[in-house]
């Protein structure tokens, strides 16, 4: 039996908002952008190269919903970003506005920098050693 993770719902509090960052800042690939019978919005997206597993921006409802956005893992870094070039990456994020949170560092697995997406979400963004 083959199974893998193909999404990772992230409460959002505008899909477009949400759609201009991933794609238009992180270079991510917008993979479906759908209207669904309820009004919601089946929006999924991924970052270059990426097969299997995406991004579920899921528009929050209710104020349960709402007050998790950017905080969905109670303060610690939610998601995380492998890349193959790190300064390519950093210096492209850099030039856009991305928020870092830290300077880039070296730990034991690879080279590493903390940053926040525009709705609080903290991410690594990795060159794996």
């Amino acid at each position: 039996m083959t199974q893998f993770i193909s999404a990772i719902s992230l409460v959002i509090p505008d899909y477009d908002a949400a759609i201009d960052f991933y794609v238009g800042v992180l270079n991510f690939t917008l993979k479906s952008d759908s209207v669904l019978p309820d009004g919601k919005r089946w929006v999924t997206v991924s970052p270059p190269g990426a097969k299997e597993c995406a991004l579920l921006l899921a528009l929050a409802i209710g104020d349960e919903q709402t007050s998790r956005i950017g905080n969905q893992t109670g303060g610690r870094v939610f998601l995380f970003l492998n890349t193959d070039d790190f300064e390519r990456d950093y210096a492209a994020m850099k030039q856009k506005g991305v928020e870092f949170l830290q300077p880039p560092r070296h730990e034991s697995y690879g080279r590493v920098v903390v940053f926040a997406d525009p709705f609080g979400n903290k991410w690594d963004l990795i060159e794996p050693a």
